[in-house]
């Protein structure tokens, strides 16, 4: 499977979650809402204490993160492969100027930071191989759009075995923050101790 055909798939996958649930944490494949906020508050601390920033947003879906950002935020862009996803946000939110949301890649610009937030872990029948090679592809494309760092979550590979589906990707967290140390930049934390079975790697640029 090529990256255009993850990228369709992942669409068709959270298009009919969307349509089952509504714009709600559900309706993008969260349990909760509180776990959801959980996710967000660890991504936003890679912009640290910045008087103000320019947010891009992969995988934005319906935009929920947008309402936990205030006016440090000067320039909030949403990138979701789904066109359902991006028509629910732009419902959501038509009087927000500073927010743009988009299924083309190429018009997210360049920001001071970019966040992912549960992207990655929904393979479907990808293999395990396939699936990191996306990962990592979107990680440079995040990388190339972004001025001060970027952060994202995975599920984790210590989960407990008996509860790991085999639709999901488990990442390992030490490869993952690895491969950002050595490509991206030594400014990396990762981060494995809020409660969920996952964990999210903040990088900042040097």
């Amino acid at each position: 499977m090529n990256e255009h055909e993850i990228l369709r798939a992942a669409a068709e996958y959270y298009s009919d979650k969307l349509r089952r649930f509504g714009a709600t944490p559900r309706g993008v494949d969260w349990n909760s809402e509180d776990a959801q906020q959980i996710r967000f508050t660890e991504l936003l601390r890679v912009a640290g204490c910045d008087g103000t920033f320019r947010l891009n947003d992969f995988g934005c879906g319906y935009g929920a993160l947008l309402e936990r950002l205030d006016a440090r935020c000067t320039r909030y862009t949403g990138y979701d492969v789904a066109p359902a996803m991006i028509e629910a946000a732009r419902r959501r939110y038509p009087g927000r100027r500073e927010a743009r949301f988009t299924t083309a890649l190429g018009d997210v610009p360049r920001a001071d930071y970019s966040v992912a937030s549960g992207i990655f872990g929904v393979k479907g029948a990808v293999d395990a191989e396939t699936w990191l090679a996306h990962i990592h592809h979107t990680l440079d494309e995040m990388r190339a759009r972004s001025e001060r760092g970027f952060a994202f979550n995975a599920l984790t590979a210590y989960s407990d075995p008996e509860r790991m589906r085999p639709d999901l990707y488990y990442a390992d967290p030490h490869a993952l923050f690895e491969h950002c140390f050595k490509r991206y930049s030594q400014q990396v934390a990762l981060l494995h101790d809020y409660g969920l079975w996952e964990f999210t790697i903040r990088v900042r640029l040097d």
